[in-house]
């Protein structure tokens, strides 16, 4: 598989409904007008290319496998790489929406648990290579990122605080207390529900955690689910501006109207403050090997070193 670009500036020779390509209908918007987002993507984008081409000497060929995360909309002409807890849910709601073929009208509507039934939604690992290089080529592509730690904590309190989640305390927290708390309680060691944030990033710096298995997917850096370096994203999507990147991107594929991005209402979600507290107790040493294990994510989206790290 090659990698490709939809386009150098949104210049393309993918068609909307319309026929027109995304830049022509951003030019015919009253509301576009030439926009400062259209300016901001593509900063976002020549930044981006610029850390790939400084770090990333050899360009290794995408195998399907790599393609799992790519959500496929045949309608639209539109690609979505889905990183979990950055918004995934709601856009696998708008993604079910887009290519429901008018069963499902109103993203909110779909029950969280089905947005990721797996059969609900196809990934471009299902396609055969010559689908697959046409819509790599041909579709309009797009990421959501996330500060790289806010994302970390986020997955961590979601996957080992909440009690619901048992499948993932038995299936990760059992071996995160059985090699990195000393002196575990048996109690501890079958359930594996009380995880310590220290824990989990002892479990992350641990070579034999990856040598194992690949991260699971709720703690995987962007860039290895992804691959931005080797698919060129026509949109670098931001959790900070998500409600105007998602509607700018609606509006870029010509979705009807009537489809809306969910606002956004939680007031439990992970802010920078609260990343700040669960990384007060993390040594200096075990800071610095964290961030260097995300570091690639920092550089390529353009986030800064938290200030509460203490690794200067």
């Amino acid at each position: 598989l090659t990698p490709f670009s939809a386009s150098e500036e949104l210049r393309s020779t993918w068609q909307g409904k319309a026929g027109r390509s995304p830049l022509q209908a951003l030019y015919e918007s009253d509301q576009f007008e030439q926009s400062s987002l259209q300016a901001v993507h593509q900063q976002r984008r020549e930044m981006l290319s610029n850390i790939c081409s400084r770090y990333t000497r050899k360009r290794r060929l995408l195998q399907p496998d790599d393609l799992r995360h790519l959500v496929v909309d045949d309608t639209h002409g539109l690609l979505y790489c889905y990183v979990p807890k950055v918004a995934c849910t709601n856009w696998k709601r708008v993604m079910m929406v887009l290519t429901g073929q008018g069963k499902y009208q109103d993203p909110l509507e779909i029950p969280a648990h089905e947005a990721h039934v797996p059969s609900n939604l196809r990934t471009l690992s299902e396609y055969s290579v010559p689908e697959i290089n046409y819509r790599l080529r041909s579709y309009l592509k797009f990421v959501f990122v996330r500060e790289p730690f806010e994302r970390l904590v986020s997955a961590y309190r979601n996957k080992f605080t909440l009690s619901y989640n048992t499948a993932f305390h038995k299936r990760y927290g059992t071996k995160i207390i059985r090699r990195h708390r000393q002196e575990p309680s048996d109690r501890a060691l079958e359930r594996g529900d009380d995880v310590r944030f220290e824990e989990f990033v002892y479990y992350l710096l641990d070579p034999r955690t990856q040598q194992e298995e690949p991260f699971n997917e709720h703690w995987e850096r962007v860039h290895s689910l992804c691959h931005p370096c080797i698919i060129h994203y026509d949109v670098v999507g931001k959790y900070e501006t998500l409600a105007e990147d998602a509607n700018y991107i609606l509006q870029l594929v010509g979705a009807d109207t009537s489809v809306k991005f969910p606002a956004s209402s939680k007031t439990t979600r992970t802010t920078d403050d609260m990343t700040a507290h669960f990384f007060q107790d993390i040594s200096p040493f075990y800071q610095r090997r964290l961030f260097n294990l995300y570091k690639m994510d920092y550089l390529l989206f353009n986030y800064s070193i938290p200030s509460y790290l203490r690794i200067r």
